[in-house]
């Protein structure tokens, strides 16, 4: 019973808040990171300078996450009464004789539709429309990564 509990009032753990902002950041970080690049020497040195511009990551990942927990129950009140709206349009269609009354159905149907479509755009990460990078980009964020005067060496034409 716990579990059913938890499930429904919890459905999105903490892992996954956690595991979608530091998407967030990273994406946010890899765009500073490309910006600097354009006034720094190396790859290096730029993504430094990013780090600098955009401060203590982590302090900035809590921040986050503990907002995005915050309101998380308002947005379920909101879909649920979005839900409602779609089913008493539909209901006053369905059973409305009267033109005015059906026009009330359509709008009430107009409404949550429109209230969804606002709240599924509202949700959505700049960092989903971007092509997951391959791994031999000069711009990723990890030490691994060859810088861009290594790719014309001899031994790698």
């Amino acid at each position: 019973m716990r579990d059913l509990t938890r499930r429904l009032f919890n459905p999105i753990g903490s892992d996954a808040i956690e595991r979608e902002v530091e998407e967030e950041l990273h994406f946010h970080l890899e765009m500073l990171t490309e910006q600097h690049l354009q006034h720094a020497d190396t790859l290096v040195e730029a993504r430094a300078s990013a780090l600098r511009r955009f401060g203590n990551v982590e302090q900035v990942k809590d921040q986050c996450v503990e907002i995005s927990k915050r309101k998380r129950p308002f947005t379920r009140a909101l879909n649920s009464f979005l839900i409602l709206t779609f089913l008493a349009g539909i209901f006053v269609r369905i059973f409305g004789t009267e033109l005015h009354v059906d026009r009330v159905g359509q709008m009430l149907i107009a409404i949550a539709v429109m209230g969804r479509l606002f709240l599924y755009v509202r949700g959505l990460k700049p960092a989903g429309f971007r092509p997951k990078p391959d791994t031999s980009s000069p711009l990723m964020l990890s030490s691994a990564a060859r810088t861009p005067a290594s790719l014309f060496e001899a031994n790698n034409l």
